[in-house]
């Protein structure tokens, strides 16, 4: 079974979060929430709070296929000044492991400089992230082991094309259709 890593801090974006989760297990992927901080009840950017499973500070790179970043301006911030998401970041790119961030997140992706040469994100961070390369016109980006994603409204896409990418077309078309998902490419 693949594993997937979903680090989250306090304004985690919920949608995002939930929805890459859901789309990701019912792929059968494994996905271990990773919490930042004091405790593992981690209180997103609309209120709603989630228990993470463990502590960053417990992970180790080789236990995972896959790194990926929910948006969330103060959770993306921390993301990108927290010294094990960035360890971990560099460490799956230089392993050729996946790596994926959502909305704001591609910001913590550009400061561990592992953002591919195309990324998509949400439209008012392309500045904050200051990379070329941004793509406005795809839902989901991906270049190379990087994958990309707009925002709340294509959190399910971007979970569908993880799918593919980790256990294949099969499992993608079963989750496509077995959740409606016709819009996503």
């Amino acid at each position: 079974m693949a594993d997937v890593l979903l680090p989250i801090a306090e304004g985690f974006e919920e949608v995002e979060a939930v929805s890459l989760i859901d789309v990701l297990r019912r792929g059968g992927i494994g996905v271990r929430i990773a919490y930042l901080g004091e405790s593992n009840l981690v209180l997103g950017a609309n209120g709603i709070t989630l228990q993470a499973d463990t502590s960053i500070s417990n992970i180790k790179s080789e236990d995972f296929d896959m790194i990926v970043l929910p948006g969330g301006w103060d959770n993306t911030y921390t993301l990108a000044e927290d010294e094990d998401v960035q360890r971990l970041l560099k460490e799956f790119k230089e392993k050729d492991k996946l790596v994926g961030s959502i909305c704001a997140a591609a910001y913590a992706l550009k400061k561990a400089d592992v953002l591919g040469d195309d990324y998509t994100c949400y439209p008012s961070a392309v500045d904050e992230v200051n990379h070329n390369g941004y793509r406005e016109d795809k839902a989901v980006v991906t270049d190379g082991n990087i994958i990309t994603s707009r925002g709340p409204g294509t959190a399910l896409c971007f979970g569908l094309e993880i799918v593919k990418r980790l256990v294949g077309f099969e499992s993608y078309q079963a989750v496509k259709e077995g959740m409606l998902l016709d819009f996503c490419e």
